[in-house]
């Protein structure tokens, strides 16, 4: 579905004074390939390119060299049309519902804006727009009483909830999910990412599911990469890398990993209440 070949990404260096810093190379010779309806984790620590990769896959940060190919179509050869058409089908969910939200846009507004902008692809009229936002709310646990409030009136499980509601607005077929949880406290962490799993059998979504913390990667991932310095240094099934790791990287990771207990506990009896 996604596949990701030879990717590199260099940043010119800061001026200073008549002088310019070395470049950042912030991803070196990235390949990576993932299938449809998989949830594919990539960790690392900050800094270590992960978000960069993601701005990469939407055409964000353009790449030099590499190729990005989703559903067959090379991302950077498409123009900018076409590129806008495809993000349709590629939606992010961002890490700090509270910065990803806009405090003056109502739930409605929020949720309603992509298909605003996507409305060449959705065809929907106003009330239909409106029609698809509480269906949306719905999925994600929250209601009709929710559509018009601002998001200062949310807790923030409940905030991250509407993000994803917004990701899910254009039906697209993969989500990447930057460090969605890592805002959030452990019990609501928990009812966040069982969510994302109900979603992900419910509407058959493929997840690129960024984080550093391992035990959540665990938790929701097929398959597993490892990023280091912008290199990936290791990947492959999530059960053979963490019983046993090939690099001295991932075992330095898997020495700091928390206990799993508790991860995916709460909210386990399927009921998808709001935070």
């Amino acid at each position: 579905m996604l596949t990701i070949e030879g990717v590199h990404k260099t940043y010119p260096g800061q001026r200073r004074g008549w002088r310019r810093s070395a470049p950042v190379q912030a991803l070196q010779d990235v390949s990576l390939e993932i299938t449809r309806g998989e949830s594919f984790g990539l960790v690392g620590e900050s800094g270590s390119g992960k978000s960069t990769l993601a701005r990469c896959i939407l055409q964000l940060e353009p790449v030099s060299p590499g190729r990005i190919v989703f559903e067959g179509e090379d991302l950077a050869r498409l123009s900018p049309a076409a590129m806008r058409h495809a993000r349709a089908r590629i939606q992010m969910v961002f890490q700090d519902p509270q910065a990803s939200l806009n405090p003056r846009m109502s739930v409605h507004d929020i949720v309603t804006e992509p298909l605003v902008i996507h409305r060449e692809v959705m065809g929907l009229d106003a009330r239909q727009r409106t029609e698809r936002a509480l269906e949306l709310l719905q999925l994600v646990g929250l209601g009709e009483q929710h559509l018009f409030r601002k998001p200062h009136e949310f807790s923030g499980g409940q905030r991250q909830r509407i993000g994803i509601a917004r990701a899910l607005a254009t039906s697209p077929t993969m989500l990447l999910l930057d460090e969605p949880t890592s805002a959030l406290d452990v019990s609501v962490q928990a009812q966040v990412l069982n969510l994302l799993h109900e979603l992900q059998q419910r509407l058959s979504l493929t997840y690129l599911f960024i984080s550093h913390d391992l035990a959540v990667i665990r938790y929701m991932c097929d398959r597993v990469a490892l990023i280091h310095h912008g290199q990936i240094v290791e990947q492959g099934d999530c059960q053979q890398v963490f019983d046993a790791p090939q690099s001295d990287y991932a075992r330095q990771l898997l020495a700091a990993v928390p206990s799993l207990e508790g991860i995916g506990a709460a909210g386990s009896d399927g009921q998808r209440t709001p935070t």
